[in-house]
This record gives structure tokens, sequence and C-alpha cells, in this order.
């Protein structure tokens, strides 16, 4: 067996396969690496395609959709790879983008994930952009609002070799191709299926580092990301998956003496918001958040019985102890090297 298994996630994804499985075939080092489709119940004919025109990808058929999380919960429980790949089917690789992360994991066993840096697929390769999902590598504030290496809030910024250089510690890596120690995934409990989508590769990466694992950076592997192909920007049932999960990481990864008061906190946070959708009339936005306050109050018995962090990670590193609303929208910090960091 080899050690990596890079494993694309696929429910009725043929278009997607088609226009990136290419890249992914051609430019991974099959000497150190297999490529493996996790097939969710596709009914579509996602499974001839694979074999007919990707015959060098495995596919490992599930007999039904997981969703996105149990998919790869499973895949990874079943293939049994040291290192897996969690790369989604909208990713295209260049050549050679494998190795150096490879390597860096060969290097640093006390880092269980790593992230390439991650640009925006449809901008030329000589002007290329981040792409909002994970960029240069991400962080939380104070308040668990997540921000980016390369991207805070909606100013994405283009790369310019800015955040190159030597690898950076992380809270989190991006979803959007997330390289991690297979055992270490499923000890922490892999990705949290009642998530569903959105910030379910953040929690994992919360919960590693309270398993006093590393989570870095890697900026000499880079992939191109398209991005906001199930959920669009703006979307209500993505405003509302954002607000649940972000209270639901909070809950889960905060200790108990200060989790009261923080929650507290972005209540009034997410009620600002909320009124900020009401003025602008987006009523579906306001649902949303709405919904998402609800349906926390009822999900969070789930984790009753998990025992209390023995820290709190936010107020650890610098990156964590920023109000980065605060410095976006008052200090007007719009950039990641303008932070007081």
């Amino acid at each position: 067996m080899k050690r990596i298994a890079v494993i694309i996630l696929n429910w009725n994804g043929t278009a997607l396969l088609r226009q990136y499985m290419p890249s992914v075939v051609e430019n991974t080092n099959p000497d150190i690496a297999d490529v493996i489709v996790a097939d969710n119940g596709s009914t579509d004919d996602s499974r001839e395609v694979l074999a007919s025109e990707f015959p060098e990808a495995a596919v490992l058929p599930l007999d039904r959709n997981y969703g996105f999380a149990e998919g790869y919960n499973r895949a990874i429980a079943m293939t049994k790879y040291p290192v897996t790949v969690l790369l989604n089917s909208d990713v295209r690789v260049p050549k050679g983008w494998l190795e150096p992360l490879a390597a860096y994991m060969d290097a640093h066993p006390d880092v269980a994930a790593v992230q390439p840096k991650v640009l925006h697929d449809g901008e030329p390769d000589d002007a290329p952009r981040f792409e909002y999902a994970g960029a240069a590598g991400g962080y939380l504030d104070c308040h668990g609002f997540p921000y980016c290496r390369g991207r805070l809030f909606d100013t994405v910024e283009a790369d310019a070799g800015q955040y190159d250089g030597e690898a950076k510690p992380l809270l989190w890596a991006s979803g959007a191709c997330l390289v991690v120690r297979s055992k270490a995934y499923l000890a922490a409990g892999g990705l949290d299926t009642q998530f569903f989508a959105h910030m379910e590769e953040i929690d994992l990466c919360w919960r590693l580092r309270l398993a006093g694992y590393g989570v870095h950076y890697v900026p000499s592997s880079h992939v191109y990301h398209l991005g906001g192909g199930s959920l669009p920007q703006g979307s209500p049932r993505k405003t509302y998956l954002n607000f649940r999960n972000n209270l639901l990481m909070l809950h889960k990864n905060i200790p108990h003496s200060e989790r009261g008061r923080l929650l507290f906190v972005r209540r009034l946070y997410d009620t600002l918001a909320l009124m900020v959708e009401l003025l602008k009339g987006n009523w579906g936005n306001v649902a949303a958040i709405w919904r998402a306050h609800r349906d926390f109050r009822t999900m969070r018995h789930a984790y009753d019985d998990l025992p209390s962090p023995p820290v709190n990670l936010l107020r650890e590193e610098a990156t964590g102890r920023l109000n980065i609303i605060w410095q976006y929208y008052v200090r007007r910090c719009t950039t990641f090297d303008r932070l007081p960091l």
C-alpha cells in the first residue's frame, strides 16, 4: 500500500469529474499516492465515466449518499492509508503539487494536517487570486469569526507571493485540500456529521490542535479551487449553515467556564448581523440567522457529555486575540498584513 490516498468525494458530479479529474490523475505522483473517488451513491453516470475515462483512479462505492462529513469518515476508515488528502471535486492541481505536502508531513510528525496555497480557479495562472475558502491558511478571532491569510471577510487578495516563504502554523486548514494523518483524523472523531456542510474542517482542525497536534500551511504547494459550486455566497442556506455551525463549533471547543460569556457576545453580534440583513431587505438571510440560533439551542445538547476542553485556543495566540470585526470595519485593516500581529 502507498502512504497517501487522495480521496475525492463524488455525488452525481459527472461534469466536475470531467473538468477536474484529468489534472488530478495526470499530476498526482503515482509513486507516492493512489487517487480514489469515494462515490456517495450517485444516480447519474459518474461511475461509468470514471471506469471509461479515468481507469487510473480507484472507485470506492458507498451504498447511499452519506453527505460530505460522513462520506469522508467512512472512506477514510475503509481505506486505511497512513495519510489522506481530502480533495474537493472542483479542485485543479498542477504538476508537483503533492510532493511538498508529503515531504512536510514526513519531516514533522507532530503536525497532523496541512494545506497548500489555495488559489481561485478561473483566474489566469499569471494573475492568480486567493480562493475565499482557505486562501493561505485560516484562523479564528476572539469571538470565533474565521479569517485567512489572503482573505478577510469579502476582501480577497491577489497572490503576489506575500504569503510565501516558510510554513506557518494555523488554527484551521482548508477543507478544499486538506492533508491529514488518518489515525489522528479518526481518533479526533473525523468530521462532525451534525454540521452537514460548512466549518466542519475548522471544527476538526480545532480538535486536532486541542489533541496536541500542529496544523500548518505549506506555501511551496498550490492548487486551484473553483469554490461556491454547491451553495453560492449569499445563499440563505449557506447563511444558515455558517451561523449555526459556528455556534456549535464554539459550544464544543471553548472551555465550559468561558463558553457562556463568549456565546452571549456572539448572540449580540449575530443580532446585529440580522438587523443589517433586515435593513437590506434580505428576508431569506434574516430567517436563516433566526433559524440557525433556534436550531443551535436544540442541537447543542448532542454534546452535553463532552468534557470541557483544557484551554481556550483563541487566547493562546495573537491571531485568536484579535477582534477581526473591529480591525476590518473600524480600523480598515482589509488585508492580513495590516493586522496588528
